[in-house]
């Protein structure tokens, strides 16, 4: 796998430093190292998939499959030198070797032709003590698409067993720095798949990007970056591979945030003196100034019904998260109390709760916070915590630590209880930004017949 490594500054120091930024190297990933499940992780059995003879390429579906419930850390997948049956059909399957084995779940599947000359993955997925099959579908992609299926089952299964979506077939963006302490120092935007393979860059240069964000559907993405030797912000069309600057003010232009509708993009602005948050209408391009503060106001982000807008602030003496009213600019409230650092909001995609930096004794982590009631907790123990974006199921947040001064990433569960991390030989971390639910590129049906 390729890295999904970099390293983002404290929040407002990047205001502060964006004329120097400091960039980290990255390197390559080694592996998934899962540090925590779920104390009774739910046991599902993935029958080895029968494959058709005229399916040319054999492609490991099944262990990609395997691997995105483990990487999950709620499934605990049984081996096939277990099994006592090997059915491939749901004829074929017997509850009573299951029963006996201690599996809930079984996953039986085959490989046949696509209509297209591509492949189909057959899937059904079984509940062992109910003794019924929950699911039976056809998953269809060109020969290229192999591992789009296999995510795309893992999403089946995952929600058939939790009753939560899944977001395998999502995508994972990062900034990667290369040959720092050489003349020939790049950064790159890149994006993967959620298990870091099939790394694309997205754009590539000799000085810095910084802060790239998703539209809502995955088609575009914001992102600063200093080609012109100044910051701007960019917009880039994933499709087209096009880009067009949109704001470069004297000063900083600094965290686009689209709004959860795609027609707005929050930033930071400080074409007036100081560093503020504006609104771009991205069909006029018109701005509208959000906040009038003397203080540091920055890292903009919205609420899933986009009518506040969350951001970090000094204006207290120290960085706290507040809020304001999105459409008419006008001051709300101070979300974060507890402790003397909190930054970088993120919301759940419920409305009710947000993810953000919170430093504790001097060390940061990710924590969590309900909107509604007095409800707080740390979700992460490491040092240098920082860049937290969540997953669009809200299961799980991706985000920058350290481990042993080593730049990694790594994914907790929204209730602290799951972790893994994406270690890599040598590198730092910078910026990780979950994508949405993206438009499938694989196509599903449910087998009327099976």
């Amino acid at each position: 796998m390729r890295s999904l490594l970099g390293r983002l500054p404290a929040p407002i120091a990047v205001l502060l430093l964006l004329a120097a930024p400091v960039l980290h190297a990255a390197e390559t990933l080694d592996t998934v190292i899962i540090d925590a499940g779920y104390d009774k992780q739910t046991r599902v059995a993935i029958v080895p998939f029968r494959v058709d003879p005229q399916v040319r390429a054999q492609a490991p579906m099944q262990a990609i499959l395997e691997f995105d419930l483990q990487r999950s850390g709620q499934f605990e997948v049984l081996e096939a030198s277990s099994m006592l049956s090997l059915p491939s059909k749901p004829s074929e399957v017997l509850y009573r070797d299951w029963k006996i084995l201690g599996q809930e779940f079984v996953v039986v599947g085959n490989i046949v032709p696509g209509n297209s000359g591509g492949q189909a993955l057959n899937l059904y997925v079984f509940d062992v003590l109910a003794e019924r099959l929950l699911t039976a579908q056809t998953i269809e992609g060109s020969s290229g698409q192999w591992r789009d299926i296999a995510h795309k089952a893992a999403d089946i299964v995952f929600e058939q067993a939790t009753g939560i979506p899944g977001a395998f077939s999502t995508r994972l963006m990062y900034v990667l720095a290369k040959n720092l302490g050489s003349s020939g120092v790049t950064s790159k935007l890149e994006i993967s798949d959620s298990d870091g393979e099939r790394v694309r860059t997205v754009h590539e240069s000799s000085e810095p990007i910084l802060s790239a964000s998703w539209s809502p559907n995955g088609r575009e993405v914001a992102y600063v970056s200093f080609d012109t030797g100044r910051s701007a912000i960019y917009i880039h069309d994933l499709i087209t591979n096009s880009r067009e600057k949109i704001a470069e003010f004297p000063g900083i232009n600094s965290a686009p945030r689209y709004s959860p509708d795609g027609s707005k993009l929050a930033m930071v602005l400080s074409k007036d003196g100081n560093p503020e948050i504006y609104v771009m209408d991205l069909k006029t391009r018109a701005l509208s100034r959000m906040t009038q503060n003397r203080a540091i106001d920055t890292e903009p982000t919205w609420s899933p019904n986009g009518q506040k807008i969350a951001f970090t602030s000094d204006r207290g003496g120290k960085p706290q998260i507040y809020q304001l009213d999105a459409r008419t600019g006008i001051f709300d409230s101070r979300l974060t109390n507890e402790g003397d650092y909190n930054a970088r909001a993120q919301h759940m995609p419920d409305g009710k709760h947000m993810i953000y930096v919170h430093r504790k004794r001097g060390v940061f982590h990710i924590a969590w916070q309900s909107l509604v009631k007095n409800d707080f907790r740390i979700l992460t123990q490491t040092s240098l915590d920082e860049s937290p974006s969540v997953a669009p199921n809200g299961a799980m947040l991706i985000y920058a630590t350290q481990i042993d001064g080593q730049g990694i990433l790594a994914v907790v569960s929204v209730d602290g209880r799951v972790k893994y991390r994406l270690p890599s030989s040598e590198g730092d971390v910078r910026e990780p930004a979950w994508s949405p639910y993206l438009s499938s590129v694989v196509s599903t049906s449910v087998i009327s017949n099976p």
